[in-house]
């Protein structure tokens, strides 16, 4: 099976935050908060994912407030947070949707080091183009794209766009044939 044929079967999108959503870096104010920056295109992805049927879950060891009220916003319902042992919380995540879903439907995008056991477990382990090395040499997929610069698009974008589900129908109809 290539690698286009994988991307057909995944009807579930699961990613880390920092250094995936975000660009690995944090900004410590003076009374201790984090800031963290997310790309907005992801965001339209994750929605546009979302609307179109497909599993969003989040699973990370962050524990930011800000963070997941953008993720619910965006209508991702399966948020994991703090999470220290992230296979204990992808096998809770499958139990929940286990007649829907099967490890390979599933995309998990992570990038360092506590992502490594979880994505061995699914269809198409992926990674931002930064990701360290042991994540590098597992992941399937490497986008060319690095963490919080569009990596979570481009294999969202790619998934729908395989299926005909990117764009709106109407809109799709519409495009030019030829450039």
């Amino acid at each position: 099976m290539n690698e286009l044929e994988k991307f057909a079967d995944i009807n579930t999108f699961i990613f880390d935050v920092d250094g995936v959503l975000t660009n690995s870096q944090l900004i410590v104010m003076e009374d201790g908060k984090l800031l963290r920056q997310m790309n907005v295109r992801d965001g339209y992805a994750i929605k546009r994912a979302i609307d179109m049927g497909y599993r969003v879950a989040i699973i990370t060891g962050g524990k930011s407030e800000g963070v997941v009220s953008r993720l619910q916003g965006l209508g991702v319902v399966d948020i994991y947070y703090g999470i220290r042992d992230k296979v204990e919380a992808y096998r809770e995540f499958m139990y929940l949707y286990d007649d829907e879903i099967s490890d390979e439907n599933v995309l998990y995008m992570g990038d360092d080091v506590p992502d490594y056991e979880v994505m061995r477990l699914v269809g198409i382990p992926a990674c931002p183009n930064d990701a360290c090395s042991e994540i590098l040499s597992i992941s399937t997929y490497v986008s060319q794209a690095k963490g919080g610069e569009g990596a979570v698009r481009e294999v969202i974008e790619r998934t729908l766009r395989l299926k005909g589900n990117w764009l709106p129908h109407d809109e799709e109809d519409e495009l030019p044939t030829s450039v």
